[in-house]
C-alpha cells in the first residue's frame, strides 16, 4: 500500500499541483469557458418535451404524456428559478457569501420541486406516477449531456 505524505511535510517545489500565474489562469478560462445555466435549462426543456411526446406515442394515452411532461416541468421550472437567482447580479467577492447564495437558491429549487410534485395529483388528470418519474429522471440527467455539448466560443476552442 502506497503511503502519501501530508502536504505540510513537502517543500514548495514538491507540491502535487502547480500554482498558476494570472496569465496562465486567464488562458485556462479562455480554453474552458463556463457553461451557461440557461443552456442547461434549455436542454432540460427540450428533453422533457421529447420524453413527454415519446411516452404519449409509446402508450397511446394522453395522460401518460401529460404525466411525463409534468415530471419534466418539476425539474425545468425550479432550474429556471435557480438560474435566474444566481444570474440576477454578480457574485460577491467573498467566497463565503457566494456559497451561501448558492445554497439558498439550491434550497429554493428543492422546495419548488417538492411543491410541484406534491401538487401533481391535483393538477394532472389521471396522473401516472411511473411516467412522471420517467420524465423527472430523464430531465434531471440532462446536466451531463448539456455539459458535454455546450456551445464553444467562435474561435474554435
Amino acid at each position: 500500500m502506497k503511503r502519501v505524505a501530508p502536504l505540510a511535510d513537502l517543500d514548495d517545489d514538491e507540491l502535487p499541483f502547480k500554482q498558476l500565474t494570472a496569465q496562465e489562469a486567464r488562458e485556462l478560462r479562455e480554453r474552458h469557458p463556463p457553461v451557461s445555466l440557461w443552456w442547461v435549462v434549455a436542454g432540460q426543456a427540450v428533453v422533457g418535451l421529447v420524453v413527454a411526446l415519446a411516452c404519449w406515442a409509446a402508450t397511446g394515452r394522453q395522460n401518460v404524456g401529460w404525466s411525463a411532461g409534468y415530471g419534466a416541468l418539476a425539474v425545468v421550472l425550479p432550474s429556471a428559478i435557480f438560474a435566474r437567482g444566481l444570474n440576477r447580479r454578480p457574485f460577491s467577492r467573498s467566497a463565503g457569501s457566494a456559497v451561501v447564495r448558492f445554497m439558498v437558491w439550491e434550497l429554493v429549487k428543492l422546495a419548488a420541486t417538492a411543491a410541484l410534485l406534491g401538487a401533481a395529483p391535483r393538477l394532472v388528470p389521471a396522473l401516472s406516477w411511473p411516467a412522471l418519474l420517467v420524465g423527472l429522471v430523464l430531465t434531471v440527467k440532462v446536466y451531463w449531456v448539456a455539459l458535454a455539448y455546450s456551445p464553444r466560443r467562435p474561435n474554435g476552442n
